[in-house]
């Protein structure tokens, strides 16, 4: 029975186009099918076994940060299947006591400027405008929010309650790095975690085909950022695993949370052609020319918050620069191992 199930899903893949969502649900079926089958997994519990390969790294077809390697190959590792949860990360607090980089005030040697009160502990929250569209600046829409932190979303009137199945959001790289030491894994890097984006297709646009889909992610749909039509469910961050999975079985990999990568962040790929496990330039060869001077992370995978006029890197290839003390309400992550 398991072979013609999983038969009628290899079928469906072959003769249905990429872009559907037909096809998601084949590879999603296909990904379960495989779990189920007694097909041995080294993985702890919740991981996916990737078998590794070579693939094109990156593209030239969109942003220049993204311009592409050849021939990159990466070594077989597990992944997360889904994004870390607020229960995952609550239990991490739990056993160790940690306190995240949103709960601690800004230390006062860095931030010599600023009273006591404006280095509170707080984080970035995204907060829809209103005013006319013609008038408002680039980013406003980040405010600066005292006591926002992973439990607290939207400040200290929000909670996590009901939303333990959600990815953990306002975490710094600190953090997550935190977390896997605790959970004895890694964060991916860069190459692992956009080959395991992939799931398996060659040069395609998107995790799941070449045509975006509103309803294959949490993305935004509609005029980013004074209208969501909510044409995928959710006006903000959606629990794990809501749309369906790649074809290597992982969930998310497109928007909800962006996810950090271990790598240090710098314009292309151009050093990375015809390499083995790259993990990205050393800390001090990292450079945004928006912030130069600032050594950043890259995040993968885009969040609710990228759309068609805004952002729109929710694509395997697409990347952003993060500064390793910043936490958001958008970002996350999942955890990689041998």
């Amino acid at each position: 029975m398991f072979w013609i199930t999983l038969a009628i899903a290899l079928l469906t893949m072959l003769f249905l186009p990429s872009n559907s969502e037909a096809y998601a649900s084949a590879t999603t079926l296909l990904a379960e099918k495989s779990a189920q089958s007694g097909i041995e997994n080294p993985c702890p519990e919740g991981m996916v076994w990737i078998e590794g390969g070579t693939f094109g790294m990156g593209s030239d077809d969109y942003y220049l940060e993204e311009h592409s390697a050849t021939d990159v190959t990466v070594d077989a590792f597990c992944i997360d299947r889904y994004e870390v949860t607020n229960a995952q990360f609550a239990q991490f607090v739990k056993e160790t006591g940690y306190v995240t980089i949103a709960e601690r005030p800004l230390p006062a040697k860095e931030f010599p400027n600023l009273s006591e009160a404006e280095r509170s502990p707080g984080s970035l929250v995204f907060a829809m405008p209103d005013q006319n569209p013609n008038f408002v600046p680039l980013l406003s829409w980040w405010k600066w929010v005292p006591g926002a932190n992973w439990q607290h979303p939207s400040g200290l009137g929000s909670t996590i309650e009901g939303k333990e199945n959600y990815p953990v959001c306002h975490i710094a790289f600190d953090d997550a790095v935190a977390y896997a030491e605790w959970a004895g894994k890694s964060l991916p890097t860069e190459a692992q975690w956009e080959f395991a984006a992939r799931g398996g297709l060659k040069g395609a646009t998107y995790s799941w085909g070449d045509q975006y889909s509103p309803k294959l992610a949490n993305t935004w749909q509609g005029f980013f950022p004074f209208h969501n039509t909510l044409e995928d469910g959710y006006i903000g961050l959606a629990p794990v695993g809501s749309y369906a999975s790649n074809g290597y079985g992982l969930y998310d990999m497109t928007g909800n949370v962006w996810e950090w990568t271990l790598d240090w962040y710098q314009i292309g790929h151009q050093d990375k052609s015809h390499s083995f496990n790259p993990t990205g330039p050393g800390k001090s060869q990292s450079y945004d020319p928006r912030e130069p001077g600032i050594a950043k992370h890259v995040i993968k995978g885009g969040s609710y918050l990228c759309a068609p006029n805004y952002c729109s890197r929710y694509r395997p290839s697409a990347r952003e620069a993060q500064s390793p003390d910043t936490g958001a309400s958008h970002l996350g992550f999942r955890l990689a191992g041998l």
